[in-house]
Formats: structure tokens, sequence, C-alpha cells
């Protein structure tokens, strides 16, 4: 038998990809078969090794009909449920991983949550995110530092998951690798801010991610689906192949779907959905708008803000995030188009798509044009919290009609809201006892001004018993 060169199969599929036009090519399944013929037809490879490129190939054609919900459905012969992959059983592996869980731990019940969602949604065998106890690495050696973290080399005894034994009903391994370890410090305190490399990415990277984000809510509408739930705890990012995708689509439904509460992430909820309307197209792309800031400073939106009544209020009167001056000037303007209160002057996705097309092209041309300088925006707190990354239940009424603010109104929300969050914390830090507490919390509310007094007594939200974890697999926030 001869040598398989997984190389050359890797350059030959590399090749295939590329070579399609998908603005003109855009059906997934033909897309496959495309692929397909452009590897049968590579004289570089031999018989078996296009054998093997085909295998690989379907293999990653059956990950994206799972991703995308689209293909024919075979009744699987162990679970006896319609599913879409061919070379295995996607609920299988999930129920094969699920069956799992009470046999490891991290030792931090919000990195096993997190493990375990993603485990849930699996949709490969070979592309598994699991907990790897330390027993499992031999040879750690000391590499370098790097930022935030030490970087080792190890031997991965066993090594990740390869592929699925329909006839044994288990996941294979690929055996012994070789890793690349990175130690984060603090695990303790373990949060969000250790993924954190933002400030190593350009701004022409900051639009292909801006963009790869709107195209796949452009697929997700073009389904007749609105998501009504995103933020960057739902985006998801592949070290993989460099990819970007839109996760948790439980409340992902049709367009003509009502719903009689507010379920999300409040900063990145729509303002005439905070005010009573019905989740649409339009609000989702609001909540686009969000994440672009998000992209630009390398932090959620009202980070430091508290999510309650005074919050929604200030957005449906027109406040947004603040934006720097170093952020490319059609990038912004595209942004605060998608933010406009009135859902009508929102673009719509297939709009919003093209328009970023164009930019990512604009400034690939005009690369001078692009800020060199990417400044972020002052933190007040030291860590974020958990609670930035998730959704819960919000209950708001009789609260009045969105409107845009003007730049001197964003100003002044602005303002006075620092000044209420550095009272709050200035509270929360001097030791005094309980009854002086009490009077400093009362005196820091004094600059909230009439127009949110005045509603407080129409809006509350549920408990944080209605919370749910949301996943936050982000590479750059």
């Amino acid at each position: 038998m001869s040598t398989i060169r997984y190389g050359l199969i890797g350059a030959a599929l590399n090749r295939a990809f590329i070579s399609i036009d998908y603005n003109i090519h855009k059906d997934f399944h033909k897309n496959y078969e495309l692929r397909k013929q452009i590897v049968l037809a590579d004289n570089s490879l031999t018989e078996e090794e296009k054998t093997e490129a085909i295998r690989i190939n379907n293999k990653d054609y059956d990950g994206g009909k799972i991703l995308y919900n689209s293909g024919t459905r075979r009744i699987c012969e162990n679970c006896n449920q319609k599913c879409l992959a061919t070379l295995y059983c996607e609920y299988c592996v999930q129920n094969y991983l699920k069956a799992n869980f009470l046999n490891w731990s991290s030792g931090n019940s919000e990195i096993d949550n997190l493990i375990r969602n993603c485990q849930s949604e699996t949709l490969m065998p070979n592309v598994i995110i699991e907990w790897i106890p330390y027993d499992n690495l031999k040879y750690i050696k000391y590499l370098t530092r790097g930022g935030f973290s030490k970087i080792y080399t190890a031997n991965w005894i066993d090594g990740r998951y390869k592929e699925w034994d329909s006839k044994e009903q288990q996941l294979i391994r690929f055996g012994t690798l070789d890793v690349i370890l990175k130690e984060l410090e603090n695990v303790a305190n373990a949060s969000q801010r250790w993924f954190e490399e933002h400030n190593q990415l350009t701004w022409k990277e900051r639009i292909i991610i801006a963009y790869l984000i709107i195209d796949a809510l452009y697929y997700i509408h073009k389904e007749k689906l609105i998501h009504r739930d995103l933020h960057s705890g739902n985006i998801l990012y592949s070290q993989l192949n460099d990819f970007w995708y839109i996760s948790d689509l439980g409340f992902c439904g049709p367009a003509d779907k009502s719903s009689t509460s507010i379920y999300g992430n409040l900063p990145y909820i729509a303002p005439e959905v905070i005010s009573g309307k019905e989740y649409t197209f339009k609000s989702d792309i609001y909540s686009i708008a969000m994440l672009m800031w998000e992209i630009s400073f390398g932090q959620p939106p009202f980070l430091n803000y508290e999510h309650d009544c005074i919050l929604a209020i200030n957005i449906i009167d027109g406040m947004r995030p603040k934006i720097i001056s170093e952020i490319p000037s059609k990038y912004k303007n595209l942004m605060e188009q998608c933010w406009n209160a009135n859902p009508l002057e929102r673009p719509d996705v297939k709009t919003l798509k093209n328009k970023i097309i164009e930019i990512k092209s604009y400034y690939q041309n005009n690369p001078n044009e692009l800020p060199r300088l990417i400044t972020k925006i002052n933190e007040v707190s030291g860590n974020i919290s958990s609670k930035v990354f998730t959704s819960k239940i919000h209950k708001f009424e009789n609260l009045s009609k969105p409107k845009n603010a003007t730049k001197e109104e964003q100003e002044e929300d602005h303002n006075r809201e620092s000044y209420r969050l550095f009272k709050k914390l200035k509270t929360e830090n001097d030791v005094q006892d309980d009854n002086e507490r009490e009077t400093m919390q009362q005196q820091s509310n004094i600059g909230i001004n009439n127009k949110v007094q005045n509603n407080l007594n129409f809006c509350s939200e549920e408990q944080d018993e209605s919370e749910l974890d949301g996943l936050f697999m982000i590479q750059y926030f």
C-alpha cells in the first residue's frame, strides 16, 4: 500500500475551496459537488489520495449540513432519530458525550458548563471541545512567555477524538499528539478577559470578523428566521478553520413567531423590542450594531452599567455606546445606521452584507485610511462579570417611544451614568455601617434626570433565577 500524502491532500482541498466563486455559486450543496469534482480532476493526487480527500470532503459536508440544518435526513439505525450526517449520526455523538458528563470535571463549574454546552451541540466527531486532565499530558517543556500566559509544549496521551465508530458506538481517538499549552494566570478567577487578544487585531481583521458574523446572520435571515438573542456570548470562533459562527439558536424562529416576554442580553436588545414591540429582522440588525461596536473596542457595550430599567430607558431615549474617534468612518457610519432608533432606517441583512463587503474592499485598497492606533474605552471595573455574556427575561411596561439622541444628549447621558457609577462604586468600597451606606446609596441616584424617575414605576425585571448561561468561546472580547 502506498503512503498517503496528507499534506498534498490538504493543499488540494484548499485549492478546491478557493477556486469557487461563492458570489456566483451560492448553493451549499452544489458547492460540495463542485469541490468533489475539482478534487477528482486534480492530477497531483493518486487515486488512493483522491479517495481520502473525498472522505475528508464528505466529513466537512456532514458538518455543514448540521450547521445550516439543511439536507436530506436519514433514520439512524442506532438511535432512530432523523440525522443529517452520513458518515456518523450527530445525535449519537452528542449522546455519547452527554453520557460521559459525570466522569470528568475541571473543578470550575463555569468551565464545566461551557464545555458541556459545546459538546451538546457538537457538529463533527473530529472537532470536539473537551477537558484534558493534567495526567493525560507528558513531556511538558517550557517554551516561552507571551502576554498574559506561559507557553509550553507537551504530548497529549491518546490525543483528540478522530472519528465515530458506528459499529462500536463510540468515539475513536487519534493517538498521542504534540500540543502547545497556554497556562492562564489567576485560574481561581477565570473570566473572559483571559482570552482577550483584542489589541493584536488590526482594523483589517476586525472588519473581516464583522463581515463573517454578518454573513452568518444573512443565512439565518435567508431561511426567514430571526435569531432574537444576538450577543457576543453567542458568537463562537473556530481556531481550526479561522471562522466565526452564530450559536444558541434556542430562541431563533420564524418571523411570525410571537413572544409575550423579552428574552436577551439588554445592551443588545433593540429599543423597539424593549418598549414592547415584536422582534423583527431589523431587531437582529440592531444587535449586529452592538457587535460591531464590541469588535471595535474590545469590550461589551455598556460594560459598567447595570442591566436594569434605567439602562433600558436610556437606550429607548437614544443612548448608544460611546464612539472613540479612532474608528474607520465608513464602518462607523454603517454601525450608526444599524442602531438607528427607527427600524425602518436600518438596512436589511442583504444590504448590510453588501455594504460590509464594500467597506472591506475599500479599506483593502486604501489601507492608509485605516487607524493605526486602536483605543479602548476606559474601564472602571477590573473583572468582566459573567452576566455580560448571558441572557435573561426582562419585562418593561408603559415605556416611551424610542428616539434617536443628539450628540449633546448622548454626552449628557454618558456623563450622568459615569457619575452614577462612580458614586455606586465609591459607596460599595467605603467601610461604613449600614445606615451610612444606605444614605450614600440614596445620594448616588441624584444625577438621574426626571425622565428616568418618572418611568421607574412602569417597568420591572424577572429575578435572577430566570437567567440562563450562554456560550462565549470568543478569541478577542
